[in-house]
């Protein structure tokens, strides 16, 4: 449970970006080959896709990309060389990284769209068989595209990949193969889209505008310069700052490569809290797996760090929740969020949507009066511990209506996050954290175990 939470935390002193990834560090590139594009200048992509890693992307412009957010460019065909021998085009229209481990056959392939022919591409190696016409592969997807981007399960309402042309959008079911047209006007025509951390983008010209998937709505003020965001441009974004990480716990050696971005005119200079100051207020996973960590007025998805470790807004997952968060669990394919005396439950649909009818006060949902300093629910379990300065209370979540079934006094007040999973409980307390192996022992310990510092290792921080 240790290292699941280190694993959990690594990373929180992220400052909070609308857009970038953070990147190990790199030496700026030296001058090369005028006649090479140069995406500072404000160029407008002709496509973008991650990887085969999943790690780091490919920015294609004419016969070159960039492959990664550093570094001049080179020619297409030091990854893709088969696209000069089959085609004579110099661009690319569209691509788009295939992760799909249920279809075995095309995971992690990248596909690349020039005219009315896809190449599938897997360790940079074109497939057997391809080029093929896009009808082959894509039925009732069209030609000429203008930009793709895979969007998985749980984004989009079914693993998907969605095509523009022009202003409609094409949604390709990968299962049933099928295809849905949407129509987003209010979307600037996108020349690129990429899927970053959960989030879409559409590129056009040198700018970006974010998206939601399944409803093209843009939120937040777009459109925004790409060159502060998404590669290194002298007098453009931030620097980056790398750090490795060691540590050594249980005779096990982990070491991490963390990385932050800091970037210029979007907020100011940051700096990592000490590890003594820092507070988190809740901690929870959801149906689906996805690990949630809140801290002041951000979130940060914490279970996959392919794309590195990124802090986002509340709002930008939980729109309605605006003032951040007291405490935070998840129950039968609903996500509970507490702020002061209020209940928030949103479905864990392809994007988190409120329910009808809430918020309502915690009186009324969960048979609590006050405020809650925190909250966590164990795997395969209906009852509730919600914890409330001195106190420790059950609510279990089959009742109708649901009310408090016990009351314990707990060791340990005001608590301020609380984690449950298969090896035990964590609470969190300021800058330390303590370890019980259930919530019974929680309850009725009365002498609390050891407590452990946050640091550096874990967080990001500053010790």
């Amino acid at each position: 449970m240790e290292l699941i939470t280190r694993t959990l935390l690594l990373g929180l002193a992220l400052s909070l970006t609308n857009a970038a990834p953070a990147h190990q560090d790199e030496p700026a590139p030296e001058d090369g080959d005028a006649a090479l594009p140069d995406r500072c200048e404000g160029i407008e992509f002709d496509a973008i896709t991650l990887d085969e890693s999943g790690k780091n992307p490919f920015f294609f412009k004419e016969g070159h990309l960039w492959n990664g957010f550093y570094g001049p460019a080179k020619p297409s065909t030091m990854f893709f060389k088969e696209l000069d021998e089959h085609h004579h085009l110099g661009h690319v229209d569209a691509a788009f990284r295939m992760h799909n481990p249920a279809k075995q056959d095309a995971h992690d392939h990248i596909f690349l769209f020039l005219d009315d022919h896809v190449f599938s591409y897997y360790n940079h190696t074109l497939e057997t068989g391809y080029p093929k016409t896009i009808q082959e592969d894509f039925p009732g997807v069209p030609t000429h595209l203008d930009a793709a981007v895979e969007c998985p399960q749980g984004e989009c309402i079914t693993d998907s990949v969605l095509f523009f042309k022009g202003q409609d959008v094409y949604v390709y079911d990968i299962v049933t193969k099928t295809v849905k047209t949407k129509t987003w006007p209010h979307l600037p025509l996108c020349t690129s889209a990429f899927r970053w951390a959960e989030h879409y983008y559409c590129f056009h010209g040198h700018n970006f505008t974010r998206f939601n998937p399944v409803s093209g709505e843009v939120s937040g003020t777009y459109p925004k310069d790409a060159r502060n965001y998404f590669m290194k441009c002298e007098n453009f974004g931030g620097f980056i700052k790398k750090r490795i990480l060691e540590i050594h716990f249980g005779g096990f050696f982990v070491r991490y490569i963390q990385s932050c971005v800091f970037p210029a005119g979007h907020g100011g200079d940051h700096k990592a809290p000490k590890c003594s100051e820092v507070k988190l207020d809740a901690i929870t996973t959801d149906d689906r797996g996805r690990i949630y960590l809140f801290t002041g007025l951000n979130y940060m998805r914490v279970d996959n760090r392919r794309n590195g470790l990124h802090a986002f807004p509340i709002t930008r997952g939980w729109k309605e929740v605006t003032n951040g968060v007291d405490a935070v669990f998840s129950y039968t394919n609903k996500m509970y969020l507490i702020k002061d005396d209020q209940v928030y439950i949103y479905k864990t649909d392809a994007h988190y949507v409120l329910i009808e009818g809430y918020p309502k006060s915690l009186r009324e949902e969960l048979g609590i009066e006050g405020t809650v300093d925190a909250a966590f629910l164990c795997p395969n379990e209906h009852t509730v511990h919600i914890l409330q300065g001195h106190m420790i209370r059950d609510v279990d979540l089959t009742a109708t209506p649901r009310v408090i079934n016990r009351e314990i006094p707990l060791p340990l007040p005001d608590i301020d996050a609380g984690l449950c999973g298969p090896d035990g409980i964590k609470v969190f307390k300021g800058s330390q954290y303590y370890l019980y192996e259930s919530p019974m022992i929680l309850a009725t310990s009365r002498i609390a175990p050891v407590p452990r510092n946050i640091t550096s290792g874990m967080i990001g921080c500053e010790d």
